[in-house]
């Protein structure tokens, strides 16, 4: 890659055919998504959950604008997920309705010139899964097969699937675990659902693989893990089943979705695990999300990711959550040269995903605010922000910051 510089700052350019587009979740945009476990918990007497997801964005009616919208910036591929409650309401009953309105979905892009990029199961279940015991029912693998052999009817003209977003996230207690805890490591991870989770996602990509000509792999929450000197060894221990387990399983794959945010840092603390600083320099900036202000978190999960790996990345998921597009112009355009760095440096990267295309449900509240776009409460009304032209202009020029 060859740097130049133009009147919107320097850039190198992004090697040829090289992938621009923004994501989202069903749960998180289409609304009324009354059948998943997640449902259930928003609406549920007493409830933790600060704000139900209701009718989200009204994506499950208005996909066609927001293919539109990302389009027309230039962009060209739209990562979605189809909705595993929605297409098996029952267990062993398949929706044809459901599957054709995802199938809807996908020819709706690909006219416009945008190219789908399929997740298969983003955080959200029936609520019947849950009921019989989720990951940890006897069966769970092979339900979780069944509903892929069902879904993947409508995939033959797709070119990228994800099996699972952030299965490192599924597995993870939050809150103090002690090595006590049934089912709880010492670090506080459950491997008995790790491991079928992972069994899981083996099975759907022979299945990915025997019926469709697409590339299929899954996608890792990537936290950045940082040691304060002398915590090495613990970092590792702590990062094993949060991120490197999961970045193991991926090695068979056709590539390894890379999803960054933030970084964690470990160190001594008070809490009763010992991990993590409570405080941080003053000065310090934050996210809507409360993460600290760390563009340079994308560059440094690629680069662990590729060292781990080897595999083509990628990048399914890279954002902020802020009311300020000028920041998040500032942010996005800081962790792309970082991206750059790390390309330079030898990691093969196939494309970058922003999250978000909408301002949308982000799991308890609309407020943090991640979208390219802005999505009215009341009228649905889609609204473009400077961002998302911004990265379209990246995309048409084929280029990224440095």
């Amino acid at each position: 890659m060859s740097a130049t510089i133009s009147e919107r700052g320097p850039v190198v350019a992004a090697p040829s055919g090289f992938l621009w587009g923004a994501a989202t979740a069903a749960h998180q945009t289409e609304g009324g998504n009354v059948n998943t476990g997640h449902w259930v918990a928003e609406y549920a007497p007493g409830t933790a959950v600060p704000e139900p997801s209701g009718d989200a964005c009204d994506s499950f009616h208005r996909y066609g604008q927001d293919i539109a919208l990302l389009a027309e910036s230039g962009l060209g591929c739209y990562r979605f997920s189809i909705e595993w409650a929605r297409i098996e309401p029952e267990p062993g009953v398949i929706s044809r309705a459901a599957l054709a309105h995802y199938r809807a979905m996908i020819d709706a892009c690909l006219p416009a010139g945008v190219q789908p990029i399929v997740t298969l199961h983003h955080f959200t279940f029936p609520r019947w899964w849950q009921q019989r015991g989720g990951w940890q029912a006897p069966d769970a693998v092979d339900r979780f097969t069944r509903y892929v052999e069902a879904a993947v009817g409508i995939l033959a003209d797709v070119a990228w699937v994800i099996t699972i977003n952030e299965p490192n996230m599924l597995v993870i207690q939050l809150g103090a675990i002690t090595d006590t805890t049934l089912g709880m490591n010492a670090v506080g991870v459950d491997e008995q659902r790790a491991q079928a989770i992972a069994a899981a996602h083996h099975a759907a990509v022979d299945v990915v693989r025997a019926s469709t000509r697409a590339r299929v792999g899954w996608s890792v929450a990537n936290q950045a893990f940082q040691a304060v000197p002398g915590w090495e060894a613990q970092r590792d221990a702590w990062r094993y089943w949060r991120e490197d387990f999961f970045l193991e399983q991926a090695r068979g794959d056709d590539f390894i979705g890379v999803q960054a945010y933030l970084r964690t840092l470990i160190g001594p603390t008070e809490d009763s695990l010992g991990y993590g600083p409570q405080s941080w320099p003053d000065g310090t900036r934050f996210t809507l999300t409360g993460w600290e202000y760390y563009p340079a978190a994308l560059g440094d999960a690629v680069r662990h990711t590729h060292r781990l790996t080897g595999l083509p990345i990628l990048v399914t998921e890279n954002g902020i959550a802020t009311a300020d597009d000028a920041e998040r112009i500032e942010y996005t355009r800081a962790a792309l040269a970082g991206l750059a760095a790390a390309m330079a440096d030898g990691a093969d990267v196939r494309g970058y995903l922003h999250w978000s295309l909408l301002d949308n449900y982000e799991w308890g509240s609309f407020a943090p605010t991640f979208g390219l776009v802005a999505v009215d409460r009341d009228s649905f009304v889609r609204t473009a922000k400077p961002s998302l032209f911004w990265l379209g202009d990246l995309a048409r020029r084929g280029v990224l910051p440095v």
